[in-house]
């Protein structure tokens, strides 16, 4: 019984940190599109050099999750938990690196005179910041509907991705005197949106944790 408590409490502590890795790089994402869109270079160097501590809380997590494999030789729920954290873990950490990516696309442009406002790419960034909310948070409520509704949500980001790239090539045809930092606003755009697929994979997991579904592909729709 002492040991099943002690698991249990282990348990608790896994969420919790995996709970503040998520607040982590969710503030990394935020910071590194509001840096891209109101082009300031001091948020988009804070994103760069913030980046290591996502990454070692990643590998601390890493050990903690093996620990529990490997000691609390977890059954149904439990390892789905275990391994869902696993994967988790690992969205944010890359959720983490697009935010960086997006901070040097930030970093770049800001020396050059601004282009034109683009409401798609502000749509983009509403869509991906919302996308990361709500996995986040159907991870802490075990919340399936609300990680379904993430999965929904994927294919407008494709969606607008793409919009992002053709009129953006169009302006680039129309003005060759865009086309530097027209390339480096279509990755700022691409950046967003693997943003929004690790989002998806969060709540994919989620899922996989509640339900023992494995919807991996399938939710995309």
């Amino acid at each position: 019984m002492e040991q099943r408590a002690h698991f249990t409490k282990r348990m608790e502590e896994l969420k919790v940190q995996v709970l503040r890795m998520a607040s982590m790089a969710e503030t990394a994402a935020q910071n590194a599109i509001k840096g891209l869109l109101e082009n300031n270079c001091d948020l988009a160097e804070e994103v760069i050099m913030n980046d290591i501590k996502i990454n070692e809380l990643e590998c601390d997590l890493d050990k903690f999750n093996i620990e529990l494999l490997a000691l609390g030789q977890p059954m149904a729920r439990d390892l789905r938990f275990i391994v869902g954290a696993m994967r988790i873990t690992s969205n944010l950490e890359r959720i983490g690196d697009e935010a960086v990516n997006l901070a040097h696309r930030t970093v770049f442009l800001s020396t050059r005179p601004p282009l034109p406002y683009n409401q798609m790419l502000e749509q983009m960034s509403d869509v991906s910041k919302d996308m990361i909310s709500r996995s986040v948070k159907s991870f802490a409520d075990e919340d399936v509907a609300l990680a379904s509704q993430v999965c929904g949500m994927d294919n407008e980001a494709d969606s607008l991705n793409i919009r992002i790239l053709k009129e953006l090539i169009t302006n680039m045809v129309s003005e060759t005197r865009l086309v530097e930092r027209g390339v480096h606003s279509i990755m700022a755009s691409n950046h967003l949106e693997r943003i929004a697929d690790q989002a998806t994979n969060i709540a994919e997991s989620v899922i996989f944790i509640v339900q023992g579904e494995n919807v991996k592909h399938d939710c995309r729709g």
